[in-house]
C-alpha cells in the first residue's frame, strides 16, 4: 500500500502537468506604409522606397525565420493599407491582393489599419484569452519619438499617421504583453528616444538602431540592418 501511495504522488504531478496547456507564442508584426515614388524622386539623393515592398518583405523574412523556430506561434500581421492602395495605383499593380496572398502562404492573421488608432488597437486585441504578445516587431519609417505609419505618401517628405512615443503610456495596453516579451524596431533612430521611453513604460525594452535603418537586405532573405548601434 505504501509503494502505490508513493507511485501516485510521482504519477499525479506528472498528468497534471499534462493537462496544464503550453502558452503559445504569440507575434506581432506592424508594416508600416509605403512612400509615392513621385513624391520620392523629387527629393534626389535622399529618396526612399524605390521597391514598394520593403516593409512587407522584411515582415515575411521574419515570419519565416519565426515559422522555422516556432512551427506553431500565431502570428498577427497589421498592415497600414492606404500607402498600398495609393501606391498600387501609382505603380498599376494590386500590392493588397500581394499581400494577402503572403499572409495566406504563412498562414498568419492579417489585419489592415487606417490610422494610428486603429494600429494601437490591433496590437491590444491581439491576444486570445490568456496568452500574452511573446514578440513584437516594426519595420516602416520612423524618427526618434515615433513610428511613422505613413510617410511621403500624403504629403512628400512628412507624416499624417504616427504612433509616438507620448502616446504608448494612454493607448498601448501593457498587459498585452508578456512580462517578457521580445520588441524590435526596424525603423530609423528609434534607438534615440522612443526605445528608452518604450521600457519605462512597459517595463521591458524595445530594441531599435541609432541611425538610419537598411533594408536592401531584405531582398537576399535578411532582416534590415542599422548603421549606428542597437539599444534598449
Amino acid at each position: 500500500m505504501l509503494a502505490q501511495m508513493k507511485i501516485a504522488r510521482l504519477i499525479i504531478p506528472a498528468f497534471l502537468l499534462m493537462l496544464s496547456p503550453a502558452v503559445q507564442a504569440v507575434e506581432v508584426i506592424l508594416s508600416g506604409g509605403v512612400a509615392l515614388k513621385s513624391w520620392e524622386h523629387l527629393r534626389g539623393p535622399s529618396a526612399h522606397d524605390n521597391w514598394w515592398a520593403n516593409f512587407i518583405r522584411a515582415a515575411t523574412v521574419q515570419m519565416d525565420m519565426t515559422r522555422k523556430k516556432t512551427p506553431d506561434a500565431r502570428i498577427v500581421w497589421i498592415v497600414y493599407r492606404p500607402s498600398y492602395v495609393t501606391r498600387s495605383r501609382e505603380d498599376g499593380k494590386d500590392y493588397i491582393e500581394m499581400i494577402k496572398g503572403q499572409a495566406l502562404k504563412r498562414n498568419v492573421k492579417l489585419v489592415w489599419v487606417d490610422t494610428a488608432a486603429q494600429a494601437f488597437a490591433a496590437i491590444n486585441n491581439a491576444p486570445q484569452g490568456k496568452e500574452p504578445i511573446t514578440s513584437f516587431y516594426y519595420f516602416g519609417h520612423s524618427n526618434a519619438h515615433a513610428f511613422m505609419l505613413e510617410y511621403s505618401n500624403d504629403i512628400i517628405g512628412a507624416s499624417t499617421q504616427w504612433m509616438h512615443e507620448d502616446d504608448l503610456a494612454t493607448k498601448l495596453k501593457r498587459s498585452a504583453f508578456s512580462p517578457e516579451a521580445r520588441c524590435r524596431s526596424f525603423g530609423c533612430y528609434t534607438g534615440n528616444s522612443m526605445s528608452a521611453k518604450w521600457f519605462s513604460v512597459m517595463g521591458f525594452p524595445l530594441w531599435g538602431n541609432t541611425e538610419a535603418t537598411r533594408y536592401h537586405p531584405v531582398s537576399n532573405g535578411c532582416l534590415p540592418m542599422g548603421n549606428g548601434r542597437w539599444v534598449k
